[in-house]
């Protein structure tokens, strides 16, 4: 079983916007690039796959439709093999199997109607303020039927969709399911490491592209001489490319106070308290020096043809 948790939308037009977001790119407010277009599959699947129903568990049935409109689009996508379509799976199977609820025996009956080789179906019912999708696939042949579990969802029409994508490549490639990073950055030989792996100096091959990466976080570190680390957590989406621009700093460089600090080194005798000690200093000592001057100083003494008298 693949039981996924789906926060409920308010509103039906918000599940039909879902599936607007195959095709159409995303726009990102800070300018930067969007992530790259979905890749497809790797190796499509060459095995002919049928889609009973999902059935509604206490909860609205156009809803249900919608998701099982989603799920049959990736199928399409995943195998070579065009989907019966329901009106040819209504029009073939007897009206006692079309009671069938999800049991091994009675899906591998309307398999081996169909002349197919696996048969899908699935249940939606409610869960608090989620949704949960559980989905299973019958193999034809043997009525034995795969059982896997996935993660819940966070709620956004992207979650939902990817999750829906993950949840058929879970159950019929899960090989496939990885995505990609790529790195690109403004210093020619800086090391990269991602989740303590090294994966060589920028820039890097592929035009910075690692591919093949598990879904979920990852943790890139960028470094060099100099320079201080680049650290940053990067989470990898199902086959999508997450970009990530790298811009190094010069160690000790400070960034982001909007202004800018100019210390000035003054001289000691630029300073106004050195400038009034020198001013009292040199009043001081031209004090004392008259005042030797004055003691040193030799008597005047007027002479006159009738003998000396002294200066005035």
């Amino acid at each position: 079983m693949v039981a996924i948790l789906v926060r409920r939308f308010g509103t039906l037009p918000a599940l039909a916007a879902c599936a607007l977001l195959f095709a159409s790119p995303i726009a990102r407010a800070d300018g930067a690039a969007p992530p790259l277009p979905d890749a497809g599959p790797e190796e499509a699947l060459d095995k002919k796959i049928a889609v009973w129903r999902f059935d509604a568990l206490g909860i609205d049935a156009e809803l249900v439709a919608r998701l099982e409109t989603l799920f049959r689009m990736e199928l399409d996508r995943l195998d070579r093999q065009p989907l019966p379509s329901r009106r040819d799976i209504e029009r073939k199977v007897t009206s006692e199997e079309q009671n069938c609820t999800g049991e091994e025996k009675c899906l591998s009956a309307i398999g081996k109607r169909l002349g197919v080789d696996l048969v899908v179906t699935g249940t939606v019912g409610s869960l608090g303020d989620n949704y949960v999708l559980t989905i299973k696939v019958v193999e034809v042949a043997t009525a034995k039927s795969q059982h896997i579990q996935s993660d819940p969802l966070k709620g956004t029409p992207d979650d939902l969709i990817e999750g829906v994508r993950v949840a058929a490549y879970k159950l019929l490639a899960p090989d496939q399911i990885h995505g990609a990073i790529q790195v690109q950055g403004d210093l020619i030989g800086a090391t990269v490491s991602l989740d303590g792996k090294a994966l060589g100096k920028t820039p890097l091959a592929n035009n910075g592209v690692v591919g093949k990466l598990a879904l979920g976080t990852h943790k890139l570190r960028v470094e060099a001489s100099g320079y201080d680390v680049f650290d940053k957590d990067v989470e990898i989406h199902f086959q999508k490319v997450s970009p990530v621009v790298v811009r190094l700093l010069a160690s000790g460089q400070v960034t982001g106070t909007g202004r800018t600090i100019v210390v000035e080194r003054n001289p000691i005798y630029t300073r106004p308290w050195f400038i009034a000690v020198v001013g009292v200093s040199a009043i001081t000592i031209a004090a004392l020096i008259g005042h030797k001057m004055g003691k040193d100083s030799t008597p005047c003494t007027v002479y006159t043809s009738t003998g000396s008298m002294p200066c005035n």
